[in-house]
């Protein structure tokens, strides 16, 4: 009692200082047991400013404008969080495009981009979305042999972001035994300029150099991760050779940071990476395994197991962000344009597990994971951890038919999800995860805090478990407009900061057989939604 009457005989200006280092969760717990301390946050645009940070879980980009004050700051964050729950699905601008991409071809969307590549047809693309006037927009092709001109090579898989303003291709070359990263600038066909070289080289522990059968090459800020399927002749087992290595491409053209392991040689085993912020590597298989890769000396760190409670054939939704302000080739450029970015450690991770067509209901189950269980390791050892202690209470599983669409942006998650007995059309559904969704909502959408149960298959359909998960979360459903899903109208949905990205294809009526069918013409169209 004296310790907290000495405390409260401080200056307000000293009081307003100490607290402004507490988190937003100690701020509000004094808060709610002090009246003074209560008064003083009613009172403080200052630490509301705070709280309403970490509750929507972001963080303020250095070297941004302040001259704003941090009242109006405050009454943005609100108004932008609020402007979510009662987006106008009609209101859009159209952005008219030449060829809709095909889905094979591996549509991407990253810094208000467009890109893909056709790996059977060797050409890639990519251009802007409605670009800001402070946005750096790329728009280019690629014919056959232009990604990569050494001869006799073979191009495996293409990687681009236009925040690094990089084009990273991975070829092969001498009968797939021989293997290359190729990294280029962008929005030209220089050196990238500050890449340690042009070329990454891989580093082969085995003599005999086994083929490459497949590749997936991925990138975050100062990181490039390439995970290859091997067909090693010497090996005996039946299982499956995979390598994964990591370089940071702006230090060194080398790496000595490398994983490897085998998997069952069998069509539902699959493997899926992702980067979680700057130093943290996620491994997917039917389990997940987290490494630390701040040291690329050394292979890296196991710091976690966290076992899935059936085996899964799980895949990472390409949708976690990589608004990697800190790493930009183009910070200044990137602050202009907004003041805040998702914290790493409090975004929203999506696997996405699909059933057998063996099973009764054909399914995929979609798996919404806080990656807050990722970075809270404290008392946790590199042993396996099973799913009921950390999988209910950090995670929302949901089952939905084949035929649906998601992608997601820091807390977000958007859906197009078909609706009535037939599935023959869609609806898009928003669900915001954040803390202060529920306050900022103001009386809109629907707050899920009650326990869901789903029944998960495994990989091979025959069996599964009831799961229970509680991630609390408020969706709203935009009843005012449907798509028709039976002629694929709605080819793919995206969401990033403050936009929704629609992408439509022009449907044909026309008769086949005598029957009134609808066929796509070569010109799609992107809808945009600003929020």
């Amino acid at each position: 009692m004296k310790f907290e009457t000495g405390f409260l005989s401080l200056a307000e200006e000293l009081l307003f200082y100490i607290m402004s280092f507490l988190s937003c969760r100690d701020i509000l717990r004094r808060a709610s047991v002090c009246k003074a301390l209560r008064e003083m946050y009613i009172s403080s645009s200052e630490l509301q400013y705070i709280v309403e940070i970490s509750g929507q879980r972001l963080l303020p980009v250095p070297n941004t404008d302040n001259s704003i004050p941090v009242s109006k700051r405050l009454q943005l964050l609100r108004d932008k969080a609020h402007a979510w729950f009662k987006v106008d699905i009609h209101s859009f601008e159209t952005v008219p495009i030449t060829r809709v991409p095909h889905p094979y071809r591996g549509k991407r969307f990253a810094g208000g981009h467009l890109y893909s590549w056709n790996a059977h047809e060797d050409t890639a693309t990519i251009f802007p979305i409605l670009p800001k006037p402070s946005q750096q927009s790329i728009q280019r092709n690629w014919l056959p042999g232009t990604l990569c001109s050494v001869p006799h090579s073979y191009n495996l898989d293409v990687f681009m972001d236009p925040a690094q303003n990089l084009i990273a291709v991975v070829y092969v070359v001498d009968h797939v035994e021989t293997v290359y990263i190729n990294l280029r600038a962008l929005d030209g066909d220089g050196i990238r300029p500050q890449a340690a070289g042009e070329k990454l080289f891989l580093t082969d522990e085995l003599e005999n150099r086994p083929e490459t059968i497949s590749a997936k090459l991925k990138g975050l800020g100062r990181h490039i991760a390439l995970w290859r399927r091997l067909d090693d002749e010497n090996w005996t087992s039946s299982d499956e050779k995979w390598q994964l290595q990591i370089w940071d491409w702006k230090y060194s053209t080398t790496s000595n940071s490398i994983l490897s392991g085998a998997v069952p040689n069998r069509p539902n085993t699959t493997i899926d990476f992702c980067f979680l912020g700057n130093n943290r590597l996620l491994v997917i298989t039917d389990n997940l395994k987290l490494y630390s890769i701040e040291d690329m000396s050394q292979a890296p760190e196991l710091l976690a197991c966290f076992l899935m409670p059936v085996s899964l054939m799980l895949w990472c939704l390409p949708g976690l962000p990589i608004d990697d302000i800190g790493h930009s080739s183009q910070p200044q450029m990137q602050a202009q344009r907004t003041m805040y970015t998702s914290d790493p450690t409090h975004r929203l991770l999506c696997l996405i597990a699909s059933s057998s067509r063996t099973d009764s209901f054909s399914s995929t189950q979609v798996i919404i994971i806080s990656t807050r269980i990722f970075f809270d390791l404290d008392g946790i050892a590199a042993t396996p951890i099973p799913w009921k202690h950390w999988g209910p209470s950090n995670a929302r599983i949901f089952r939905h038919p084949y035929h649906f669409k998601v992608h997601i942006s820091g807390n977000r998650v958007l859906q197009a999800l078909p609706v009535g007995t037939r599935n023959s059309e869609f609806m898009l559904h928003l669900m915001d995860f954040s803390p202060l969704a529920a306050t900022n909502r103001r009386g809109l959408g629907r707050v899920v805090k009650e326990p869901s149960t789903v029944y998960i298959s495994d990989s091979t359909g025959r069996s599964g478990e009831s799961l229970t998960t509680s991630l609390p979360y408020v969706q709203v459903v935009f009843l005012d407009r449907k798509f028709d899903s039976a002629e694929s109208e709605l080819e793919d949905i995206w969401i990033d900061e403050d936009r929704i990205y629609m992408l439509n294809a022009d449907l044909e009526p026309t008769t086949f057989g005598g029957d009134p069918v609808f066929i796509k013409r070569p010109i799609g169209k992107f809808e945009v939604i600003d929020v």
